[in-house]
């Protein structure tokens, strides 16, 4: 079977490489011209460690691990500030999001066909296949196509409906680059916060960069999602005024190249497949970055799906809904603690209680449950 995924990211790129392990053929399009970088750090927790060493790609996402370490935490200058364990609101394994999808992309680049700087216009199906009418290419027809491009995802919006017919927003934004690591921090981040705002930066694995995110809250706001100059205003507007390490930080922001501005949001639906097209990660079931489980979704996701497509021999209408069946319970407890990560967000208390709030938010770190999959097949390293 051909199969088209559209956003080539994590779940994309776990995807294509189960897909490939089945038998299937897989092809990616991706809007931008090449894989995706990024800033900011991901999670891997629970079951998505053993989808990762099911794919033999464990090992080396552990060598890119960030070390976050011990240190430790108090005020400062009487502003809500703290040098922090990072440990305590990550997880058992964190890496930047710029060093997985390499990863990822390199483990699949040799065998699958990847278009980039092109993205689906419009998508017509029938009982037989999917035609797909490309921005720029050719029109093909595929078997079945997986929307696997984020929170705006487009796919959604062809087959399923506008975006706000399925979006929570939980009322944070959050901006995040990386920088020079002047402050000289090494394996330990920084917090600084005041009411309905707050700031963190973090030790970079190489040590000579870091990384910073600003977080403000609001209620949603009308802005051209691909205008990045536009995004570093409205983040400008919001900390302009502010002390500590900010007004330098709005400096770096504004000549960073990997700067990333995003609402955190949620994504609710009754289905995630609609006929021969299927959504995946966050395009169907976003759990918020306050969750701080949307990497370990998508992996679980992609292993899922594609494992439900082999197991029935390519009858994606039993896939879809086996899919469907076995990670709505994943869903369902990742946005909840997405919601409860938000309304905790902000809190106008000191630092250390901040930091045993935010501590005591993340319980998974402690109680994750290692392999619970299903065994759809052997592992991709044992291949």
């Amino acid at each position: 079977m051909n199969i088209l995924f559209s956003g080539v990211g994590v779940a994309g790129s776990a995807l294509a490489s189960w897909l490939l392990h089945h038998g299937f053929t897989p092809t990616l399009v991706e809007r931008a011209p090449r894989v995706r970088g990024g800033a900011y750090g991901v999670d891997f927790r629970g079951e998505a460690l053993d989808v990762l060493d099911r794919m033999g790609l464990l090992e080396q996402v552990r060598a890119l691990n960030t070390h976050m370490g011990d240190a430790a935490m108090g005020d400062r200058d009487g502003n809500q500030y703290a040098t922090f364990p990072a440990v305590i609101v990550a997880s058992d394994l964190e890496i930047s999001k710029g060093d997985l999808t390499w990863v990822l992309h390199e483990a699949t680049r040799h065998d699958v066909e990847y278009i980039f700087g092109d993205s689906i216009a419009i998508l017509e199906q029938d009982e037989s296949d999917v035609q797909v009418t490309f921005e720029r290419g050719e029109p093909r027809r595929f078997d079945l196509v997986v929307g696997a491009d984020g929170l705006h995802s487009r796919t959604r919006e062809l087959v399923f409906g506008p975006e706000e017919r399925f979006v929570r927003h939980l009322g944070i934004y959050t901006a995040i680059f990386s920088l020079d690591n002047y402050l000289g921090l090494e394996n330990i981040g920084q917090l600084y916060g005041v009411p309905g705002k707050a700031v963190n930066i973090f030790s970079a694995r190489d040590g000579t960069r870091a990384r910073a995110a600003l977080h403000f809250a609001s209620e949603p706001l009308i802005y051209d999602r691909h205008d990045t100059e536009q995004h570093k205003r409205i983040v400008a507007g919001r900390f302009t005024g502010e002390g500590w390490q900010v007004p330098r930080l709005l400096e770096e922001m504004r000549k960073a190249n990997d700067f990333c501005f995003e609402a955190n949001a949620q994504i609710e639906m009754d289905r995630w497949s609609s006929g021969r097209v299927a959504l995946l990660g966050d395009a169907g079931y976003c759990s918020a970055p306050t969750s701080g489980r949307d990497t370990s979704q998508a992996l679980i996701g992609a292993y899922i799906l594609a494992g439900e497509l082999a197991a029935a021999g390519g009858d994606h209408t039993a896939a879809f809904e086996g899919y469907e069946r076995h990670m709505r319970g994943y869903v369902t407890e990742h946005q909840q603690a997405g919601r409860e990560g938000a309304k905790h967000f902000f809190m106008a208390t000191s630092a250390q209680k901040t930091l045993s709030m935010i501590a005591a938010n993340a319980p998974e770190v402690a109680h994750a449950q290692i392999v619970r999959l299903k065994d759809y097949a052997p592992n991709l390293s044992a291949r």
